[in-house]
């Protein structure tokens, strides 16, 4: 396994789409482990290929403490199974140090390819729900910062720029 680089905003590649994935072979299932590497190591809750600069249909979550619940969602299809949005506080690994109150629907219903390529459809929750959906988003080029005011979203693309430039002397 390898860990990978985690694009971070403002990087354009980020808002990339996704490809569908044709076919789950060995190179697939290898960037799935180097995906779970990678988020494991930036503790985080969920990791889309699009962050890691690589454009297929695939974001993996894992909400245990043990990190040993790994879910796999290739090519997914989302459905809102409410209107009534709930506000959670979302942050991103490309998007570092930040957190915000977003509203989305409370319960999702995903279709998807697991990990061994058998198609699954999962009922999300809440917190759960939420992370579905953020992941997803970043398969069709988007983050949880365009959803903010363009005020807030241009402040915390300043703060990283600077953060990059400091980091990078």
């Amino acid at each position: 396994m390898a860990k990978l680089d985690i694009l971070e905003f403002p990087d354009p590649r980020l808002r990339k789409i996704g490809e569908k994935v044709e076919k789950i072979d060995g190179e697939i299932k290898k960037l799935i482990e180097d995906m779970a590497e990678t988020m494991y190591a930036a503790d985080g809750c969920g990791l889309a290929a699009t962050q890691v600069d690589v454009q297929k249909r695939i974001f993996i979550m894992d909400f245990s403490q043990d990190q040993n619940e790994l879910e796999v969602f290739i090519n997914p299809e989302l459905t809102p199974l409410c209107e009534e949005p709930s506000e959670f506080p979302e942050g991103c690994l490309s998007v570092p140090g930040f957190f915000e109150n977003l509203h989305r629907p409370n319960r999702v219903l995903v279709k998807a390819l697991g990990r061994d390529g058998n198609p699954f459809e999962k009922e999300y929750e809440g917190l759960l729900a939420v992370c579905v959906q953020h992941e997803n988003d970043h398969l069709d080029g988007k983050l949880f910062v365009d959803q903010l005011t363009k005020l807030k979203r241009d402040r915390i693309r300043k703060k990283l720029e600077k953060e990059h430039r400091l980091t990078n002397k």
